[in-house]
């Protein structure tokens, strides 16, 4: 049998508002979320044996565990019966950078899940569905919709009709932000953006920063700070953030040149980080 190819798309946040703290120690956020066309390469075969074979590739590979998102996922569906007698060599290439914002891991469990289901190798509801992506992690429901929604809490998910149609430079530094440790410095609460609609207005999107992590993030990494300054100067760009809890930051422009040019000039001012160009899916 030959191996399946599956396009594991990376995600960003455009916004990011934590509503609050819960009983459990997790917070309560609203983000508006897009897939883009940067992506992991997942090849995927039903094979012959008693275990699973998991193997990454690709320049963001370096210390992957073993207790990563699939590996979980498909402890989940065996101990669910969904996939008892049933095993796949599953060999995934690292596009997309770890601890960066991007939900990478996420992204992949969510990717593959999808293909069980498309293919008829698990079936089950989807508030089964829903059960299986929030025991992998909070952000792998989000690869289940197509792109872009509004995530509000950690459930609910609203689908957003509009296309969002962004030109994307995307940098990141030599290290990665913990998202628990940035979780647990962040203080205070802000109101929903969309909690009265699911239409996005795009001036909504130029406010100063519409990710309330980005204090502690730049608070802790003084750096990222200064990279969004920098962006934000930068010629036709429409508006700049950072993705997730970090340590990605963003740039969004209307015009794939303006996009290519300012490429250019963050890949000379920061010549040692991690910088693309993509797009909104």
């Amino acid at each position: 049998m030959k191996f399946n190819k599956i396009q594991s798309f990376a995600k960003i946040n455009l916004t990011l508002k934590i509503l609050k703290k819960l009983p459990n120690g997790y917070h309560e956020i609203e983000s508006l979320i897009s897939k883009i066309s940067l992506a992991d390469e997942i090849l995927i075969k039903e094979v012959n044996g008693k275990k699973n074979k998991i193997t990454f590739n690709g320049n963001f590979s370096s210390g992957i565990s073993n207790s990563n998102t699939i590996s979980k996922l498909l402890k989940i569906l065996i101990d669910q019966n969904h996939i008892k007698n049933k095993k796949f060599n599953i060999k995934i290439k690292k596009n997309i950078p770890q601890s960066s914002g991007m939900g990478g891991g996420s992204m992949n469990a969510a990717s593959i899940l999808n293909y069980f289901i498309k293919k008829k190798i698990i079936k089950t509801t989807k508030k089964g569905l829903i059960k299986i992506a929030n025991k992998i992690g909070s952000d792998v429901i989000l690869g289940l919709y197509d792109s872009p929604v509004i995530l509000h809490g950690k459930q609910y998910i609203k689908k957003i009709k509009q296309k969002l149609k962004f030109h994307l430079i995307i940098i990141k530094p030599n290290f990665g932000c913990s998202t628990k440790m940035i979780y647990d410095k962040h203080r205070g609460f802000t109101k929903s953006l969309f909690i009265k609609s699911n239409k996005i207005k795009l001036e909504d999107l130029q406010k100063v920063s519409n990710n309330d992590l980005e204090k502690t993030a730049f608070n802790k990494y003084p750096i990222l700070k200064k990279i969004k300054s920098f962006m934000q100067n930068l010629e036709n760009i429409y508006f700049v953030g950072m993705t997730g809890s970090g340590s990605t930051i963003i740039g969004y422009f209307l015009k794939k040149n303006a996009a290519l040019k300012a490429k250019k000039i963050l890949k000379k001012k920061y010549k040692k980080y991690w910088c693309i160009y993509s797009k909104t899916i």
